[in-house]
């Protein structure tokens, strides 16, 4: 059939040719029911014409906005079915309980060995509410500055075990590489908590003390059983840049454990967007931004590119909140730039990719 003008598409209609943007992107694929929404979206991306299966009459028109009803009230369940998990879960409670075992080994881990199988089987326990874990939408009940080395392992924990996933790992090694996002902060329990609480900046003195965690870590780690040798490298190697840039030992690309590279993402993801005494907690999409810039030549590429891209594929109609206080709904991500989407806002579509000086600072539901 003949191209269609945008103008004069209904809602309901098929499209039977890969919608391209004049950027040459993918905006649509073949065979998609454009709802209302969709309709704004094609406006947006100045799409002049498409071509699609027939002109739709009155009862498809129905049929599409019966369709867009039962979508809205699937969204709203999905709202309510994820304020649930962010208030009351059994993920919530299982992190909780994580919580409390790694604040008890951390303070008993100078005069003692680590309670590791306990440690373990909540651990299992924890990942296997991982269906109900998202990156960038979940949040602790409660947060005490002197609780945040214990909500960063745990949550490194968690998103390490994800990434492996994501990264097609192999399997005998999501466990381990959690476990080493748990503990690659043990070494902290030995530095002078003072330094790690310290509101100012700290001199060159107390950076080199800070920074001994690491070493600090692999020798606590050293002689425990349960967990292999990449988790305690983890310990040690976490804060190592692929381009030789990092501490201790100054390691590049390969000669640093990959439980280490995927450990440094969650850790440096997680220490940004949690709240400290001395910094409140960056909106998740700007830490993405970060993280991306930082994949060139400090992280590993592939890591990052993975993390990215999954921790953002949110369904359209995701609530949101914008950096100016607004609230809106994402309803298009282009995936070759994830941490930019289009937000419908009142009414308006907002290109965040055109307006740079705005952002997501949180996600509603």
């Amino acid at each position: 059939m003949p191209n269609v003008l945008v103008g004069e598409v209904k809602a309901g209609s098929k499209i039977i040719k890969d919608v391209i943007t004049p950027l040459g992107g993918i905006l649509f694929t073949k065979g998609k029911i454009l709802l209302p929404r969709d309709l704004e979206i094609l406006e947006a991306f100045l799409v002049g014409q498409v071509e699609i299966e027939g002109v739709q009459g009155e009862g498809n028109s129905d049929a599409a906005k019966k369709n867009s009803k039962q979508t809205s009230l699937k969204a709203g369940a999905i709202i309510n079915e994820s304020m649930l998990v962010k208030n009351n879960s059994p993920l919530h409670d299982e992190y909780d309980k994580m919580i409390g075992l790694i604040r008890t080994s951390y303070r008993s881990v100078t005069a003692a060995s680590l309670p590791i199988f306990e440690l373990r089987s909540q651990l299992e326990v924890l990942i296997s509410h991982l269906k109900d874990y998202h990156v960038l939408k979940f949040s602790p009940r409660t947060l005490k500055d002197e609780d945040y080395n214990y909500h960063n392992a745990v949550l490194s924990a968690l998103t390490s075990y994800k990434i492996a996933q994501w990264c097609g790992y192999p399997q005998k090694d999501w466990m381990q590489i959690a476990f080493a996002g748990l503990l690659h902060d043990i070494g902290n329990a030995k530095v002078d908590s003072s330094l790690l609480h310290k509101p100012e900046s700290l001199n060159s003195a107390e950076i080199e003390e800070v920074r001994r965690h690491t070493t600090y870590g692999y020798q606590l780690l050293r002689n425990v059983t349960a967990i292999n040798e990449g988790v305690r490298l983890t310990a040690l190697q976490h804060h190592e840049k692929v381009d030789g840039s990092g501490y201790p030992l100054k390691l590049e690309g390969s000669q640093i454990h990959f439980y280490a590279k995927v450990v440094a993402v969650a850790d440096i993801f997680h220490a940004m967007t949690l709240e400290r005494a001395y910094r409140k907690a960056q909106s998740p999409y700007l830490v993405l931004e970060q993280i991306m810039t930082e994949s060139f030549g400090k992280l590993d590429p592939v890591v990052v590119q993975t993390f990215i891209q999954k921790s953002t594929d949110l369904f359209n109609g995701t609530r949101i909140r914008l950096s100016d206080g607004r609230h809106g709904e994402i309803i298009f991500t282009d995936r070759a730039n994830p941490t930019r989407p289009m937000i419908k806002v009142e009414g308006t579509i907002v290109n965040l990719m055109l307006e740079r000086d705005l952002y997501i600072q949180e996600i509603i539901s």
